[in-house]
């Protein structure tokens, strides 16, 4: 009997023009982690590394070097059925230089064997059946594309809209505000963005302005990660602000406390596969919670493996708010899954079965 461990890469393509304040893409590459004893190589684990372009530091070259690591650490373990915690896994890894998303992949991976590799990471009502409220992303586009995809996600029963904004002419973003708030009611429609750093220092403040009178929920990182005005604009902003590319990078228990102490956040967008992992993110929900900053949990356009883990782990917390969890139909050969989307709600439905193949 022995620990073993393996990985491969997968390119998945999106079924539409998805486009981001980084350009559009038209695919993504995951690496998925395979891990199963050799006495039953039918019971195994899968974990997935899907680093983001353009946000995650890593290349595809260190999630390949990194993967070998994590393969030849298990490889030498002493695990018979893997760490059952987060704390046990973060523990085996120990002293490997690992990324976030390689770290997901591996904590999903052993979690999931250890529970007999059913894709049931965690005990809790969400692999039961109970759903988890979401919001709906509408993607950059033109005016009339955005306004579709607003209307579109209100008939599926939205009641949490994020926007991503930044990437067309301001007046335009406020005219499609404007119609949104004009046709449906304050009380009936939550509205989120997203700025992913685009608002200059000097221009930041008069655009939350303007951006307030449509009774806004928050704004994700309005500045670029790192900006000298950031704590200033926190604490005078008519807008709530959720920090998302800012906390990129920081692993350290200390780091985190500094940066949340020092710019006083309203709210932390949290992602496994850019902030730590499951572990690192738990971390981090700790520590807001202990200054009373908000929180939700996003997935970052990971396949139905990567977004059922983040789902899994989300339950496990009481959730105010809705999340920013995918709904696994962005990418037209994404792997069956029993995740489904209904009502403005990601659920699990116990009765589907997942169809994981190792396909290239």
């Amino acid at each position: 009997m022995a620990l073993q461990a393996s990985f491969h890469k997968r390119t998945f393509h999106f079924s539409f023009n998805a486009r981001t304040s980084r350009g559009s893409v038209k695919q993504r590459d995951s690496w998925f982690l395979k891990v199963w004893d050799s006495s039953d190589p039918e019971v195994f684990g899968i974990g997935e590394a899907a680093p983001v372009t353009g946000l995650s530091a890593e290349k595809p070259v260190d999630i390949d070097r990194q993967l070998k690591e994590v393969v030849a650490r298990l490889s030498e373990s002493s695990l018979r059925k893997g760490p059952a915690t987060l704390e046990g896994i973060h523990q085996e890894l120990k002293g490997l230089a690992l990324s976030p998303s390689v770290i997901f992949a591996a904590e999903a991976a052993l979690l999931d064997f250890s529970n007999g590799g059913r894709r049931m990471l965690f005990d809790n009502g969400f692999v039961t059946g109970k759903p988890l409220p979401i919001n709906g992303l509408v993607w950059m586009g033109g005016m009339d594309v955005m306004l579709q995809q607003v209307s579109i996600k209100i008939e599926e029963g939205f009641t949490c809209i994020k926007l991503k904004i930044g990437g067309l002419n301001f007046e335009k973003e406020l005219d499609i505000l404007q119609f949104i708030r004009r046709k449906y009611f304050r009380d009936q429609i939550t509205i989120r963005l997203d700025a992913n750093g685009a608002f200059k220092p000097d221009q930041v403040m008069y655009k939350l302005m303007d951006l307030s009178q449509y009774d806004i929920h928050s704004i994700e990182q309005p500045l670029k990660a790192g900006s000298a005005v950031l704590a200033e604009v926190c604490s005078k902003t008519p807008i709530p602000i959720a920090l998302d590319e800012e906390l990129t990078g920081i692993s350290s228990k200390s780091g985190k406390e500094e940066l949340l102490d020092k710019v006083k956040p309203q709210f932390l967008v949290l992602k496994p596969t850019l902030h730590g992992g499951l572990h690192g993110c738990a971390e981090w929900i700790s520590l807001a919670d202990q200054r009373k900053i908000g929180w939700w949990v996003t997935s970052s356009m990971e396949s139905n493996v990567g977004l059922n883990a983040i789902a899994q782990f989300t339950a496990n917390y009481p959730l105010p708010l809705p999340q920013g969890l995918g709904t696994g139909t962005i990418f037209k050969d994404n792997i069956p899954s029993p995740l489904e989307v209904k009502k403005g709600h990601l659920t699990y439905n116990p009765q589907e079965t997942w169809d994981f193949t190792e396909e290239s």
